[in-house]
C-alpha cells in the first residue's frame, strides 16, 4: 500500500483510498505486486514454460481485480502493465486523473460472464473549485498474452469509458463551445435524455451554432474526437453555461413517435421530412453500434429506388403509370439473370400494378431500349430531379446518396436499388417527398437564414410525372395487391408507400426498407437484416406517419 494510504468503508465494503482515489469491492490485503496470476504486460517471456489455452476463472478474477485496483488507486503504470498494450493504456489511464481531473474513483465489479468482467465506476471530478459525481458502467475482457502466456486485460479505450474510441482523449475544463437549448419548431425543448437518437445531432448543432445562438460556455468533462472534423462529446457538466436558444425544424411529437417506432426492431433507423418545405421533422435509430444510419448510412435501398426508376422510365418515353409492361419471373441482362421474389410473374400488368407488386423484371426489361444510355440514365435522373449526390447543407453531417456510374449487370441491378446504389432513410424520405410534390426541396434541420448556407437545388419533375408517381404510391398503399397496403392500413389521410428489400453480401436475411407519405409528411425506414419491407420497416414508417399532420 502506498505511503499515506488510509482505509475507508464505502457502501459496506473496504476501499483503499490513496491520494484521494479509491477502489471499492476488494479486501485491502489483496496484493498488486506479485508475479503470479495476471503478472505483467505481454512482453518477452522470462520463463521457459508459457501458459496456453483459454484463461481460467481464477485468472479472470485475479487479473481484473489487480487491474481495477491499480486503476482506482491512480497507479497508471501498474495498471497498464496488466494489459496487452501498456503504452496506450498508461497514456489514457494517466489522462483519467491529470486531464479529466478525476480525484476519486470507486470501482465495483459485477459478476463475470466468461472472460468479460462488468463494473461500475463511481467517480468524483474536480476542476477549479467545481466538483461533481460521475457514475457509469463499462466492462473489460481478460485474454491470454500471445508472448508471455499471462492473463491480461485486452486493452481498448472503452475500458476507461464505454464511449471512448481509438485515439480519443478525455478532458475536463471550460468547454470550447457554448451550450445550446435546442427547441423544436413549436418551442419545445429537445434533450438527448428525452430523445436519445438526437444526441449526436445536438452535439453537432452545438459545435456549429453554439456561438451564433448567443450562449456562454460551462465547465464540462468531454471526449475529444479523434477526427479533426468530428464532434467532441460531453460526458459530464460540472457547471452549466448560459445556453443559447436554437430553433430546429424537428417536431417533438413526431420525434417521440420515431424514437418509439425504432424500438420495435433492432438495427432500425427512420427519418421524416415535410415535403412542402424539406424540413426534417424527426430522425431516430436503434442500433447496437450507436451509428446514426438514419442520416449517415450508405447501403442499397432495394425496391424503394423504383420510385426514381419509374420517373426515369416516364421521362425517357418508355412508359407511364397505366402503360402495359412485362413481368416475367426472370429476365437476363448481358448474360446475368434477374429474378422476382419467389420467381412470381404477372399477366398483362401496367407499370403501376408492377410497381405495387414490386416486380423487379418490369423495371429492368423496359430499360434495354436505351442502349448505351442505360448506364447513365438513372444516375442523371437521381441527380437532376431528386437531388441525389449533391451536397446537402442540412445543418448537420449527412450522407446524401449515391448512384455511381455502372456497367453491365450492375446497371440492371441499380434500377431495382441494388448494385452500387447507396442510400439512407433521409435520402429515401426526400425521394418520396420529391415524388409527391414534383420538386426537390433540400432537407434541413436548422433554418437557412441562420448561416446563409447554400442549399442544393434540382430541376422540377416534368408535368405529369409527379402526378403519376403519386398515383402509383397511393395505389401501392391502398390496393389489395399492393405490398405496402398492410403496413399503411392504420395510416389516415392522403397516403402512399413503397416497400423494398435489399440483398447484402454475407447477410442471410435481406435489409427491410419502406418509404411512404401521409398528407404533408414523408418518412423512410431501414431495418438491417429485417427481411421484407412491409413486415419490419413498414410498421416503423406507419407509426411515424400517424404522428404527423
Amino acid at each position: 500500500m502506498r505511503s499515506g494510504a488510509k482505509v475507508a468503508v464505502i457502501g459496506g465494503v473496504f476501499a483503499v483510498v490513496v491520494g484521494g482515489v479509491g477502489y471499492g469491492a476488494y479486501n485491502i490485503l489483496d496484493g498488486l505486486g506479485d508475479s503470479g496470476v495476471g503478472g505483467g504486460t505481454d512482453t518477452k517471456a522470462t520463463s521457459a514454460e508459457v501458459k496456453t489455452g483459454p484463461v481460467t476463472k481464477q485468472e479472470i478474477a485475479e487479473t481484473s481485480k489487480k487491474f481495477l485496483a491499480a486503476w482506482a488507486k491512480g497507479d497508471a503504470a501498474v495498471a497498464s502493465r496488466l494489459t496487452n498494450n501498456a503504452g496506450d493504456a498508461e497514456s489514457l489511464l494517466t489522462q483519467y486523473s491529470e486531464s479529466a481531473h478525476v480525484t476519486k474513483a470507486v470501482i465495483t465489479p459485477g459478476t463475470p460472464t466468461g472472460s468479460k468482467v462488468p463494473y461500475t465506476v463511481s467517480a468524483t471530478v474536480s476542476y477549479k473549485g467545481r466538483t461533481k459525481a460521475w457514475s457509469y458502467e463499462s466492462d473489460l475482457n481478460v485474454v491470454r498474452g500471445l508472448t508471455t502466456g499471462n492473463a491480461l486485460v485486452d486493452w481498448k479505450p472503452a475500458v476507461v469509458h464505454p464511449e471512448l474510441r481509438a485515439d480519443e482523449t478525455l478532458e475536463t475544463g471550460e468547454a470550447s463551445t457554448a451550450s445550446i437549448e435546442a427547441v423544436d419548431r413549436n418551442g419545445q425543448v429537445l434533450s438527448k435524455e428525452k430523445y436519445p437518437s438526437l444526441g449526436g445531432v445536438l452535439d453537432e448543432l452545438r459545435k456549429k451554432y453554439g456561438a451564433k445562438a448567443g450562449g456562454t460556455a460551462g465547465i464540462e468533462t468531454w471526449i475529444n474526437s479523434a477526427n479533426a472534423d468530428g464532434v467532441d462529446r460531453t460526458l459530464l457538466t460540472l457547471a452549466k453555461g448560459k445556453p443559447g436558444r436554437l430553433t430546429t425544424t424537428l417536431d417533438a411529437r413526431v420525434q417521440a413517435a420515431a424514437e418509439h417506432a425504432v424500438k420495435q426492431f433492432e438495427e432500425s433507423s427512420v427519418v421524416a421530412v415535410e415535403p412542402s418545405t424539406g424540413a426534417i421533422r424527426a430522425l431516430a435509430n436503434n442500433r447496437a453500434d450507436g451509428f446514426d444510419a438514419a442520416r449517415k448510412g450508405s447501403v442499397a435501398p432495394g425496391s424503394t429506388m423504383k420510385i426514381v426508376t419509374a420517373a426515369m422510365i416516364m421521362q425517357n418515353g418508355l412508359g407511364g403509370a397505366n402503360s402495359p409492361v412485362e413481368c416475367p419471373s426472370r429476365v437476363t441482362w448481358m448474360g446475368v439473370p434477374f429474378h422476382n421474389l419467389d420467381n412470381f410473374s404477372m399477366p398483362n400488368p401496367t407499370l403501376q400494378t408492377a410497381f405495387a407488386r414490386s416486380c423487379n423484371t418490369a423495371f429492368i426489361k423496359p430499360v434495354s431500349p436505351l442502349g448505351d444510355k442505360a448506364d447513365s440514365a438513372l444516375r442523371e435522373e437521381a441527380g437532376e430531379y431528386f437531388g441525389i449526390g449533391q451536397e446537402w447543407r442540412t445543418g448537420v453531417v449527412t450522407v446524401d446518396g449515391s448512384v455511381p456510374a455502372s456497367k453491365g449487370a450492375e446497371t440492371a441491378a441499380s434500377y431495382i436499388g441494388q448494385g452500387k446504389v447507396q442510400m439512407n432513410p433521409l435520402n429515401m424520405a426526400s425521394v418520396t417527398a420529391t415524388a409527391v410534390t414534383g420538386r426537390f426541396r433540400q432537407p434541413y434541420i436548422v433554418p437557412q437564414s441562420l448561416d446563409n448556407r447554400v442549399f442544393a437545388v434540382a430541376n422540377p419533375l416534368p408535368n405529369g410525372v409527379s402526378a403519376q408517381l403519386k398515383q402509383m404510391l397511393r395505389y401501392t398503399a391502398t390496393a389489395q395487391e399492393g405490398t405496402a397496403t398492410a403496413a399503411m392500413a392504420s395510416v389516415g389521410g392522403d397516403k402512399g408507400g413503397k416497400t423494398g428489400s435489399a440483398e447484402i453480401d454475407g447477410h442471410a436475411t435481406s435489409d427491410s426498407w419502406f418509404t411512404g407519405f401521409s398528407n404533408d409528411l414523408a418518412a423512410a425506414a431501414l431495418v438491417q437484416s429485417g427481411g421484407h419491407g412491409g413486415t419490419a420497416a413498414g410498421p416503423v414508417v406507419a407509426e411515424v406517419l400517424r404522428a404527423g399532420p
